[in-house]
């Protein structure tokens, strides 16, 4: 999945190195928003960090044979946020969805089809049993796509994630294909 059009206004594509500008602004201008949820935030300070991080997402495609693990979120031909696997389990099948999306751009059901898109191209394409989201508790936008979507609440991963100054708590959610393949019915 090089690219797949979702609808008019909204598709998946893989990044390129031509996009390290305009995700690097994307992501500046997102980043006191983001940085409540976000960790890795204060590491990125330059187009070049940037580029670096789109230069990484290719040696995940030869990693993968062939597969990209994460994507651009084009929305209106503009890049909007990122979804993607942040880890792919091979052994167990199990793929592990991590995403973002800039401010402005919520509320247009964006994430959703792009969740939705990455869950089909996960059980699809890839061949997983399970995806799971860890979500921080108190992040309730993001928490409502698994929910929205069929996943499961599983339980709490109590100081999953060091934040600046404090742990967050994570709420895991699992999606099985047998589940899916309901759904999807």
């Amino acid at each position: 999945m090089l690219l797949h059009k979702i609808d008019e206004e909204v598709s998946l594509r893989m990044f390129n190195e031509d996009d390290a500008e305009e995700f690097h602004n994307l992501t500046i201008s997102s980043k006191a928003y983001l940085r409540e949820w976000l960790g890795w935030l204060d590491y990125v300070e330059s187009v070049e960090d940037t580029a670096q991080n789109i230069k990484s997402r290719f040696k995940e495609y030869v990693e993968n044979r062939g597969y990209p693990k994460s994507f651009a979120i084009i929305f209106k031909g503009k890049i909007v946020g990122t979804i993607g696997f942040n880890d792919i389990n091979r052994g167990s099948k199990i793929g592990e969805v991590g995403y973002w999306l800039g401010e402005e751009f919520q509320g247009e059901g964006v994430m959703t089809k792009a969740l939705n898109a990455l869950i089909h191209y996960g059980f699809e394409e890839l061949g997983l049993n399970r995806i799971q989201i860890k979500v921080a508790v108190e992040n309730k936008k993001s928490r409502a796509l698994p929910e929205r979507l069929g996943f499961t609440q599983e339980g709490i991963i109590r100081q999953a994630e060091w934040l600046y100054d404090h742990y967050v708590d994570h709420v895991l959610y699992g999606l099985l294909v047998n589940e899916w393949k309901e759904i999807v019915k």
